[in-house]
């Protein structure tokens, strides 16, 4: 008899004193797992948006649901949390029990806050990555009286105008802000930044002139193009987008950056490996739906599945990218 097999011949003996004969098995055979991929899911899902109900992150996520129930053969209920720029309800999120049946949507900001506020979770060693909903591209769009036909004319611009040029944003601390300070790094010029309660107000002084460009959403940059009220220079994604494909990126100009935006989910840490795969499947799935295909385009944006290491992975880099933005910009926020 091996020592291995002289333990675990002592371990059953002493569980047998020490247990009812009911509970040897179990102590023998070791945990049962928190839950059967076979079995799950078994109950409704609650999938946690942490954005006040109307807007982008909230009509993705209950379409994702409808088509995530019809998949799962299981209600999926949205519930929104909203507060704290995000960081409520991805709090409350990653607190629930990780069996599966709570999800939460992320997107950008999720990767951005770490290097903003003092959070109490960790964004990384907290989360079960699921996977990947969707990806959009920024526009970098300017007024039409700023005489320039292309992005690298926008440079040799703001080079020989250091700050004069302003940029919009939907706030302090946002993407849109830190993704602009990170092209002006990339490009080796400066704007004066100025910061708007939202995304719409900080589009309708672009439109009108009383700023001079701006990082926009496909959904709303794409009309004010058509009608001229836009210029529209390059795209951030490394390659051109269908929805405007005669529009460079911005590599192409020769400016070694580029920005996604995106949408997630995650759930909280330890859920087991197979119902992870069994979400990530589902929500893969789904995305690619006519229904859901549908929807991103009216927005400008794309189903991207992905694995759920892909997932984390860019969670990861984007850590890091916007740490390193917020600390060159000196960025603070209340």
């Amino acid at each position: 008899m091996t020592m291995q097999s002289r333990i675990q011949a002592a371990c059953g003996a002493l569980a047998k004193k020490l247990l009812p004969a009911a509970f040897v098995a179990a102590a023998l055979a070791g945990p049962l797992p928190a839950a059967h991929a076979d079995e799950f899911p078994s109950k409704p899902i609650k999938l946690i948006v942490p954005f006040a109900a109307g807007g982008g992150n909230d009509g993705i996520a209950r379409l994702l649901g409808q088509l995530l129930s019809d998949g799962l053969k299981q209600p999926v209920v949205v519930e929104n949390r909203p507060g704290a720029g995000g960081k409520l309800g991805v709090e409350q999120g990653l607190r629930a029990e990780p069996d599966g049946y709570t999800l939460t949507l992320i997107s950008n900001s999720y990767s951005v806050n770490p290097s903003l506020y003092s959070l109490p979770f960790d964004p990384v060693g907290d989360m079960t990555p699921i996977g990947m909903i969707a990806r959009a591209p920024f526009f970098v769009s300017v007024h039409p009286s700023v005489p320039v036909d292309n992005l690298a004319g926008l440079v040799d611009l703001a080079k020989k105008k250091p700050g004069q040029l302003a940029y919009a944003s939907s706030g302090t601390g946002g993407i849109s802000h830190l993704a602009m300070e990170a092209f002006l790094k990339a490009a080796g010029i400066s704007m004066t930044h100025v910061p708007y309660k939202g995304s719409a107000p900080a589009l309708t002084d672009t439109v009108s002139g009383q700023v001079q460009a701006m990082l926009t959403t496909a959904g709303s940059t794409l009309p004010y193009r058509k009608d001229g009220r836009l210029k529209v220079l390059a795209v951030t994604l490394p390659e051109r987008v269908s929805s405007a494909p005669d529009v460079p990126t911005v590599r192409e100009a020769g400016v070694p950056f580029d920005v996604t935006v995106w949408y997630g989910i995650i759930a909280p840490k330890g859920v087991p490996p197979a119902i992870q795969a069994r979400l990530n499947a589902a929500i893969n799935a789904a995305v690619v739906q006519p229904d859901m295909a549908e929807r991103l385009k009216t927005t400008g944006e794309e189903a991207a599945p992905s694995s759920p290491a892909a997932f984390q992975e860019q969670i990861v880099k984007e850590i890091a990218l916007w740490r390193d933005v917020v600390r060159d910009a000196g960025v603070k926020v209340d």
